[in-house]
């Protein structure tokens, strides 16, 4: 009897799948069981998120991008855009689903979000170590605006940091009680953290790119 070489490879990438899929569940099932503490965690996030911030400003303020990269990997900030956006999908999403006490759904979402900003904030630090910082060149009310938003977008992105990764902390060790009394602050800051993402992308999409 011949071997279907391609249902055979059919076959081990669903069982590679499923795998995963049983490693995933399996890690956050064993994270729900563990009895972690919540004061050394939350501190080594707050220290991380810390250094995390303080590399982000040295990447902004002091880094020099080399002008070999001038002109290429332009796609990024459109990336960056798109990763903000499918985040603040994905939140939604994740907030419509608890209310409606769909909890699977909503930690599928959630995890999905988290899984969107990591990526965006590899890509954003690749950009600017690439191309560096970009100046706005707009004047009057709408630098005014512009400025406003991003202030505050920075500002919000520092402080977010650390809840959102103390808010998955509460939840994956079924500390639900602490997870949403903190995820009522963390889920209108992580929206607006990635809503002001996409529109500082059409600002500088309209007047710098």
């Amino acid at each position: 009897m011949r071997l279907d070489h391609e249902a055979l490879g059919s076959y081990i990438a669903a069982g590679s799948i499923y795998n995963l899929q049983m490693d995933s569940c399996d890690l956050i099932v064993s994270m729900e069981q563990t009895q972690i503490g919540p004061r050394p965690v939350v501190g080594a996030i707050v220290v991380a998120s810390g250094l995390a911030v303080s590399f982000l400003l040295w990447l902004l303020y002091v880094h020099h991008a080399s002008a070999d990269f001038a002109g290429r990997w332009m796609f990024l900030p459109a990336l960056n855009a798109l990763l903000n956006g499918l985040c603040a999908i994905a939140l939604c999403v994740g907030l419509y689903f608890i209310k409606h006490h769909n909890r699977e759904a909503h930690r599928t979402s959630m995890l999905l979000a988290l899984a969107f900003s990591s990526v965006f904030l590899i890509s954003y630090i690749v950009n600017h170590a690439l191309h560096g910082d970009t100046i706005f060149p707009g004047h009057g009310p709408v630098r005014t605006l512009y400025l406003s938003i991003v202030a505050s977008h920075v500002i919000l992105s520092i402080v977010a940091l650390p809840m959102v990764l103390t808010t998955f902390f509460f939840s994956l060790t079924s500390r639900f009680a602490m997870h949403r009394r903190i995820a009522r602050f963390t889920f209108p800051i992580w929206l607006y953290v990635s809503i002001t993402g996409v529109a500082v992308f059409v600002f500088l999409k309209a007047y710098a790119y």
